[in-house]
């Protein structure tokens, strides 16, 4: 399956509607009704915070191992603080990346994007021509592996943009590092055996800051439609200010409430299909503001793209025999990005169309 080398439409940037439309969106983003946010009734509760200092504290270590495991188990989503990046480091990445969606259009449309490689500044995912679009613009760049890496891609503007770029990455694949042995170990596994599973040093990491305008009618549509993501492992620096992230809790939407400076970590469709659904990849949307524009910055920690990706076969038993066949990343990637977000079924969906 070859991905199209242009946008089935001409694209639209949804800041630019976001200043022209006073009262109504256009119909090409109103989702349809039992995908629409019901704005207001969503579960009171919230994502596990975990507090990951406690790996350097020999007394509560196997405390901090069981509340990993355990949202690994029950939610697929949790929060981390002490994690090592600093508040500064996280606040200016943030902070950049507003200014760079502020700058003028013609200084960000030298980045437009294509479905080939999705690398710069888009305003869809998906390439089916009349499909319900989503209210966002975002920025998508790789950073691992380094043949993939193109300086020219990292937007020169505004200052010191690029080096931001650079020490967060690092950080995040740092942290990707440390997380992949947690998950390991606590899935009874050597600690390096998702990690090499993944490519070892050899593993995908990239970026894609996410850009939700203000929406007048923020209970038509999504800033993004409900989905699991379909790599490894994600890292989302959210907007400290305005809540948007939903996260699918049995069959209602947990709105979630980051903690200051807190990272939030979800599992990819990757370690669901390694584990064998030990872990679970949780479906999730993202909801507008008609008040407050939004801002976050997502980082993919994905296995190698060439890597055939199955359950691990210490984690396959005669009671719980494999649950996937073999696949690429980049083939179930390749589906994703034809397909636009499917909520939870792409998963079943893809495996099954590979077969």
């Amino acid at each position: 399956m070859d991905c199209p080398g242009d946008w089935p439409e001409p694209i639209v940037r949804v800041q630019s509607l976001s200043e022209s439309c006073n009262d109504a969106i256009p119909e090409r983003y109103v989702k349809p009704p039992e995908a629409r946010p019901v704005l207001g009734s969503t579960v009171d509760a919230n994502i596990p915070l975990i507090d990951l200092g406690g790996l350097h504290d020999d007394s509560i270590r196997e405390r901090t191992l069981g509340h990993v495991s355990e949202a690994c188990r029950e939610w697929g989503f949790f929060m981390v603080v002490n994690h090592g990046i600093s508040d500064e480091l996280l606040d200016r990445a943030r902070e950049v990346w507003r200014q760079f969606f502020h700058q003028p259009m013609e200084v960000k449309q030298a980045y437009a994007n294509t479905p080939k490689t999705y690398e710069g500044y888009g305003s869809r995912l998906g390439v089916e021509k009349g499909a319900v679009l989503d209210w966002s613009d975002y920025y998508y760049l790789h950073y691992l592996p380094c043949n993939l890496r193109d300086f020219n891609k990292w937007p020169a503007l505004p200052n010191g943009l690029r080096e931001v770029i650079a020490e967060y990455s690092a950080e995040i694949v740092r942290l990707g590092g440390v997380l992949l042995k947690i998950l390991s170990i606590n899935l009874g596994l050597s600690e390096n055996f998702l990690q090499n599973a993944f490519g070892g040093s050899d593993i995908g990491a990239c970026l894609r800051v996410n850009f939700y305008p203000k929406c007048p009618q923020p209970d038509l549509t999504l800033g993004l439609s409900s989905h699991s993501d379909p790599g490894g492992m994600t890292f989302l620096l959210p907007d400290q200010n305005v809540p948007g992230l939903q996260v699918r809790r049995g069959d209602g939407w947990i709105t979630v409430k980051p903690a200051p400076h807190a990272l939030i970590v979800n599992i990819g469709d990757q370690i669901q299909v390694l584990s064998n659904a030990i872990y679970k990849s949780v479906e999730h949307r993202v909801i507008v503001n008609s008040a407050e524009e939004r801002i976050s910055l997502a980082y993919f920690y994905n296995p190698k793209s060439d890597l055939l990706i199955k359950p691990a076969k210490e984690l396959v038993t005669p009671d719980s025999p494999a649950l996937y066949p073999a696949m690429t990343f980049d083939e179930y990637r390749l589906y994703i990005r034809t397909k636009g977000p499917r909520g939870k079924s792409q998963l079943g969906d893809s495996l099954k169309s590979s077969r």
